[in-house]
């Protein structure tokens, strides 16, 4: 009866084949069948079950409201396949409710899920547009110069020098090491797909006078 345990797989897809022609549990607008079945689920039902997702996430977006929706609530097992078909007490007879409605309202009824339908597509092909994710690697560099002569302003001239696509050098200091020995730390920010660390790294060889190593101090992913 009704359908079922609405926490298992076979729940949902009884509730999914149910709303394959159906924007509510019972009649064309939003009922305390529909609060009293979203209740019982624990949780939003995968994207294989589309019309039961679809069912979902528009109930769900009534928040508290739902509280408040038109119509008898009864037990979860009173609605679903089994009743379906049954016919109402006169009493609960209405029109928005009358699940055997005239032509016109069945074709407005499919016109509208097929809209639905269409929007719910149409965000699944904007969710794959997603923009790609461009790698990027953060990295810190000391340069040493050969003795305590060298003009580290000149050094950090040449550095800065190096062009490359993807590569943009950042914020530097001159630190003391000792003995009046110094070295240049620079931040440098290279986009993975369009330059390597051998754009700095091949420095000691580009300039052998000033230059006498690079060392990578960090390398973090950005």
């Amino acid at each position: 009866m009704g359908f079922g345990d609405l926490k298992s797989e076979s729940g949902l897809k009884a509730l999914n084949d149910f709303l394959l022609d159906r924007s509510y549990i019972n009649g064309y607008q939003p009922s305390q069948a529909d609060a009293v079945v979203f209740s019982a689920l624990s949780g939003a039902p995968t994207e294989a079950l589309f019309n039961a997702l679809r069912w979902y996430n528009h109930i769900n977006s009534y928040g508290s409201e739902k509280n408040s929706f038109p119509g008898p609530k009864k037990s979860v097992d009173q609605y679903g396949p089994s009743t379906a078909s049954a016919a109402k007490p006169a009493e609960e007879s209405d029109d928005d409710d009358d699940l055997f409605g005239s032509d016109s309202d069945d074709d407005e009824e499919m016109a509208a899920l097929q809209k639905e339908r269409e929007q719910a597509a149409a965000a699944a092909r904007s969710e794959k547009k997603k923009k790609v994710i461009i790698a990027k690697s953060n990295i810190i560099i000391d340069i040493k110069a050969w003795d305590d002569t060298a003009d580290f302003d000149e050094i950090e001239k040449l550095v800065r020098g190096v062009e490359h696509q993807g590569l943009v050098w950042g914020a530097s200091k001159i630190e003391e090491i000792a003995y009046g020995m110094k070295k240049l730390r620079i931040t440098v920010v290279l986009t993975d797909d369009e330059c390597g660390t051998d754009v700095f790294e091949d420095l000691p060889d580009l300039h052998p006078d000033l230059i006498q190593s690079v060392d990578i101090i960090a390398f973090n992913k950005v």
